[in-house]
């Protein structure tokens, strides 16, 4: 027995999942916004995240992380792949995927809201891969 769990995305869920792959790592499109009114834009008012670390973070915080990069910008190459989405109400998804930035592996997932005015990010968490 596996302790994988099989992820198979809803053939009626592609376009969103297409969608969303698009948007992610979140934060890292310049061509979804990169300014801080672009990120109040695409978070939810209540948007907060668990790092990596394992710390919770608040909206607040998050954007000023995210100016501090805008006015120190440095390298950040990464390749994403395993993308899955499920829904998870009406017009929300989970979007879970594998982000790898050099030698650091991490699972990513991120709770979308389509609202009239388009993607909304509501949660996001990311977990290091343990070595197995």
């Amino acid at each position: 027995m596996s302790r994988e769990p099989e992820l198979r995305t809803d053939p009626a869920l592609l376009p969103v999942l297409d969608e969303l792959r698009r948007r992610e790592p979140i934060f890292h499109r310049p061509e979804f916004g990169a300014t801080r009114t672009d990120h109040l834009a695409m978070t939810a008012e209540d948007f907060w995240e668990v790092g990596a670390s394992g710390n919770r973070y608040s909206r607040e915080h998050v954007l000023d992380v995210l100016d501090e990069r805008q006015r120190n910008p440095q390298p950040d190459p990464y390749e994403t792949g395993d993308f899955h989405c499920r829904q998870l109400a009406e017009a929300v998804y989970l979007l879970t995927y594998t982000l790898r930035q050099g030698e650091r592996v991490t699972r990513r997932a991120t709770i979308w809201r389509r609202d009239a005015d388009g993607w909304k990010i509501v949660f996001h968490q990311g977990t290091v891969v343990a070595d197995t």
